[in-house]
């Protein structure tokens, strides 16, 4: 039995909250592009190391997307799109035996300081879209 205090919730109403919690959640994903400049004599060796990595991290819990790209105009340019659920899921990457051994294996082919930019994800809003 329904007390008078008892409101039914609209169904419009239930489909926004929906909605904007989705919103949120993709606002929480973690996307960064982190860019690297590799010494031209070690660009092969550079993708050799990487392949692993991204194959790897591809199959972690909490990864939505891993990709690993190469300038097309300078070959010594890439860049690796990483896209996570949660702060949780890109700390537990840079636990993982693929990224330790990448990390250690690529440092001294960097012709620069590889840097990270973040993003917040605008569409696709859903993460199965992912």
């Amino acid at each position: 039995m329904q007390s008078p205090n008892d409101k039914k919730i609209p169904a419009d109403h239930i489909r926004q909250t929906a909605e904007l919690v989705t919103l949120l959640k993709n606002l929480l994903m973690i996307v960064t592009c982190v860019h690297v400049t590799v010494k031209p004599e070690s660009v092969d060796d550079f993708i050799k190391a990487t392949i692993p990595n991204h194959k790897g991290t591809v199959n972690e819990k909490g990864n939505l997307r891993f990709d690993f790209l190469q300038n097309a105009d300078d070959p010594c340019r890439f860049m690796i799109y990483e896209a996570f659920e949660s702060e949780e899921a890109v700390a537990f990457h840079k636990t993982t035996g693929h990224y330790l051994t990448w990390r250690d294996t690529v440092k001294d082919m960097m012709a620069d300081t590889r840097y990270g930019v973040r993003y917040g994800v605008i569409e696709p809003r859903e993460s199965s879209a992912w």
